[in-house]
């Protein structure tokens, strides 16, 4: 009897059904906070990479680029910037008698070489009547930014104004859904006594059609190119 009552009293190993449920409990609260972070990192890293690589901000860099790039090669002595009314294109003019005035357009025309020099040239001598043989005619058109190519001459508009030119013509989209101040124009440059000095600004804003969210665009591309010297 007395080895019968010592042994009742010894505990049994394993754990109660009470302690298994509570574990189990505890292990999904635990799953639980860590499936919801890890939730959260990932929508967190999706809104992140979504924002960095959504058109607008692909489109934006495009604009940058090539306006940039095409501004420091064209010749200073040759680009032109226009007020557009319609189809109709007229070089953009000082308003004031000031010296020095910033002046707006719609589209700005550059001119550059897109050609070697000439090897036959016993001279070696530049022809200084070239003043350019090709153009890229940056401009907005139904809420998109385009640039067209050609030859020049040409040129991408008649001189004087009128429609632009279309024959032999590349068009190149770069942006979507663009705007600019219609008080101002998407394009400005400086002019001293009514003539540029060959630094040309652009300044658009880019805006995304899903969501609203809307970029400017704010640069300028400097002419280091002039020819007849």
């Amino acid at each position: 009897m007395q080895s019968e009552s010592r042994k009742s009293r010894k505990f049994h190993s394993g754990i109660t059904l009470v302690e298994l449920v509570v574990s189990m409990l505890i292990a999904s609260i635990l799953v639980l906070v860590v499936g919801v972070l890890v939730v959260n990192g990932q929508r967190g890293w999706n809104k992140i990479y979504n924002s960095a690589h959504k058109q607008i901000k692909q489109d934006s860099q495009a604009v940058m680029i090539r306006f940039g790039s095409m501004g420091r090669k064209a010749n200073r002595l040759g680009y032109t910037i226009y007020d557009v009314a319609g189809s109709a294109f007229t070089p953009a003019v000082p308003q004031t008698s000031d010296p020095k005035e910033v002046v707006f357009g719609d589209a700005v025309e550059f001119r550059y070489w897109d050609v070697e020099l000439d090897s036959e040239d016993t001279h070696e001598l530049m022809d200084v009547t070239k003043t350019g043989t090709a153009y890229a005619l940056f401009y907005l058109d139904a809420g998109r930014l385009k640039v067209d190519y050609g030859p020049y001459p040409p040129g991408a508009v008649p001189d004087g104004g009128e429609d632009r030119n279309t024959t032999d013509v590349i068009t190149t989209v770069l942006a979507e859904n663009v705007s600019a101040d219609p008080n101002t124009g998407a394009f400005s440059h400086t002019t001293l006594n009514g003539i540029g000095m060959g630094c040309v600004r652009i300044n658009i804003t880019l805006t995304d059609p899903e969501d609203g969210d809307s970029i400017r665009v704010m640069t300028a591309t400097l002419m280091r190119n002039i020819w007849p010297r």
